[in-house]
């Protein structure tokens, strides 16, 4: 097995999935401005897909799905995330990523969304150890060739990593992704990376190899050393912080220096959104994802996303845009 994971520096970066946000277009983006000379390597994950529908769906529903699994050379190492609470799905969707060309598959347990819960999956599987590793087990069988990750929470209602982190190390997943709060909490506190340190403190004594990568709260890859430093962990996720930058592992200046660059690549965004995505997605995420983070910081932001919020495609937006900035 090839495993991208222990080639890479301590401490090492992931972009983090993200429904309706880092789908083929962001990743397309972020790569373009960030795997430059002098950037900081980091890993590229997909929004999760459901193994259930790529198994089950016809074949119009499936081939939905499998634009959410496009990406490019520029994007590795790239790993594919599936939600499924049925070890023969996760089995095949993981062979689908290997067909694919993926460098790792990762499961997420940590989705805290009830549509995917209430299947059995995301984070209900904390609830359920017993077929989490099963599924770790069911991926590896699926793709042999290829490391396999998890994603999940500190918890479901409460803190439960002292029993939840033995029960996945004893699967062997290559990480474990740690989102350092629980399912009840969602993004509404701070981010508990003091429970991350906990995590490091009970792989190190189980003397197990599988890394661990802490996630929430990350502003940028700065801060994120910092926090590796302080908690020992291997790697950092970066989630909301990616948001509107996509200079983020450049080791570039910050996109806010320039308000008219960050702009141009908001609409060069928005053309790529709409070449690849917008007949199975529609053009509602797409704006949601130019305002969350591109407008923001500069005199006339709040204004520019209320314009925003009304276009209803790649054109609009570059009329929007130019309009804005003829005003500055």
């Amino acid at each position: 097995m090839k495993n991208f994971w222990r080639e890479l520096p301590r401490p090492f970066f992931a972009l983090a999935p993200m429904a309706d946000v880092t789908d083929a277009a962001f990743r397309r983006i972020v790569a373009k401005y960030s795997k430059v000379p002098g950037g900081v390597p980091y890993v590229t994950y997909t929004e999760f897909v459901s193994a259930d529908g790529l198994v089950l769906a016809p074949e119009a529903g499936r081939s939905r799905l499998l634009k959410d699994l496009l990406f490019t050379e520029a994007e590795r190492p790239v790993v594919a995330q599936f939600f499924t609470a049925a070890p023969a799905h996760m089995e095949r969707a993981a062979a689908l990523a290997a067909k694919m060309g993926f460098d790792g598959v990762d499961i997420n347990m940590g989705c805290p969304a009830e549509v995917v819960v209430g299947q059995g999956a995301g984070a209900e599987l904390i609830r359920n150890q017993a077929l989490a590793q099963e599924l770790i087990a069911a991926a590896k069988r699926g793709a042999p060739g290829l490391p396999v990750s998890v994603k999940t929470r500190l918890g479901y209602h409460q803190d439960e990593l002292e029993t939840w982190v033995p029960a996945l190390l004893e699967a062997r997943p290559v990480a474990i992704i740690i989102h350092a709060r629980t399912r009840k909490e969602l993004s509404q506190v701070p981010a508990h990376w003091e429970r991350v340190a906990r995590a490091v403190e009970i792989r190190d004594a189980l003397g197990s190899e599988t890394l661990i990568v802490g996630n929430g709260d990350v502003r940028d890859v700065g801060h994120g050393r910092e926090l590796a430093a302080q908690t020992g962990a291997d790697g950092v996720m970066i989630g909301r912080g990616a948001f509107g930058d996509p200079w983020l592992f450049s080791g570039a200046r910050r996109a806010e220096d320039s308000v008219s660059e960050k702009l141009r690549v908001l609409v060069e965004h928005a053309r790529l959104y709409e070449e690849l995505l917008r007949e199975t997605k529609g053009f509602a995420p797409m704006r949601k994802t130019l305002t969350s983070g591109y407008c923001r910081g500069f005199p006339g932001a709040k204004e520019l996303r209320v314009a925003l919020m009304e276009a209803g495609d790649a054109g609009a937006v570059e009329r929007v845009v130019e309009s804005f900035l003829k005003t500055r």
